[in-house]
């Protein structure tokens, strides 16, 4: 197996990609500046956000193979091993980026949003292909961020890095939406199968299995939670989770209204382990209880 390279830190990656410091905690990188290298695979213990220009082949990213292409962005956060199999062959990176460490928005608002920004935890062929005008604004933020870096250090700093590091996800953001948009036919395929999933899973596991997670039907439709719930919200309006309840919902109407079951038979058909916890459920969302639902249909 291949040794995983750790990275720590800011000045650790820079140097292993031959890249100035010019903060302890962020960098702009430009790849093209590194010398010929060896493939490898690191864990990250940074942010990181790459913009390639070059094809490199099948990159493994945790457990997954997939084609990097020229153009494409890939996110990356603390924690996530990223890299490329060591076949023995030397390459050229090349390609823009920005990496920063989590202490740098500790602090800050974006520290409590950067988990919104789903996309950090994508699997990586669901990375974002970008057109050429999205191209050129990714790179007009990282020239920002850059400027910022080069400027002395002041009072200012840290807010006007932050800022334009927000700035730089809120744009992906609206890419990785635009992307979705583009591909409307596979995510109706998509929301096809999970329809199908959750209706079988309904008919034929729930009672020995329990409720369902979004977990579930994501692996099953080899796509990453994340990925698999913006794209059913984008599609549907509504979270996989309250998607997955809504078909819940709907099954336990049918049910309730047969008046051969009791509650009781019903909450556990449906995989809950306790009656009371049905009911509540059903209350929730429907306004009244499995009881009363029953005696407004009788």
């Amino acid at each position: 197996m291949d040794e995983i390279l750790n990275i720590e830190t800011i000045d650790q990656y820079n140097k292993l990609y031959n890249q100035e410091t010019l903060h302890p905690l962020v960098s702009v990188v430009d790849l093209s500046k590194s010398k010929e290298r060896r493939y490898c695979r690191m864990n990250f213990g940074l942010y990181a956000l790459f913009l390639k220009e070059v094809k490199c082949g099948d990159m493994r990213y945790g457990r997954n193979y997939y084609d990097y292409q020229e153009g494409t962005v890939v996110c990356i956060a603390p924690g996530q091993v990223v890299g490329f199999e060591d076949t023995g062959e030397v390459y050229q990176p090349k390609g823009r980026g920005l990496v920063f460490h989590p202490d740098l928005i500790r602090g800050t608002s974006l520290a409590q949003d950067i988990k919104n920004y789903s996309f950090f935890s994508y699997e990586s062929n669901e990375a974002l292909h970008l057109s050429e005008r999205e191209r050129g604004i990714v790179l007009d933020c990282l020239n920002k961020i850059l400027m910022e870096l080069e400027h002395s250090i002041d009072k200012h700093s840290k807010r006007l890095i932050v800022t334009n590091i927000e700035l730089l996800l809120d744009y992906c953001t609206r890419f990785y939406e635009r992307q979705f948009i583009t591909r409307e036919s596979v995510n109706k395929d998509t929301l096809t199968r999970f329809e199908n999933l959750i209706n079988e899973y309904f008919q034929n596991q729930v009672q020995t299995e329990g409720l369902p997670s979004v977990k579930y039907f994501a692996d099953k439709i080899c796509l990453s939670p994340n990925y698999f719930g913006d794209l059913i919200k984008k599609e549907t309006g509504k979270s996989a989770q309250e998607y997955i309840q809504l078909k819940l919902i709907g099954v336990a109407k049918e049910k309730v209204l047969n008046p051969a079951k009791t509650i009781s038979q019903i909450a556990y058909e449906l995989g809950f382990q306790y009656p009371q916890h049905f009911v509540r459920v059903f209350k929730k969302r429907v306004g009244c209880t499995p009881s009363e639902y029953r005696l407004q249909g009788s």
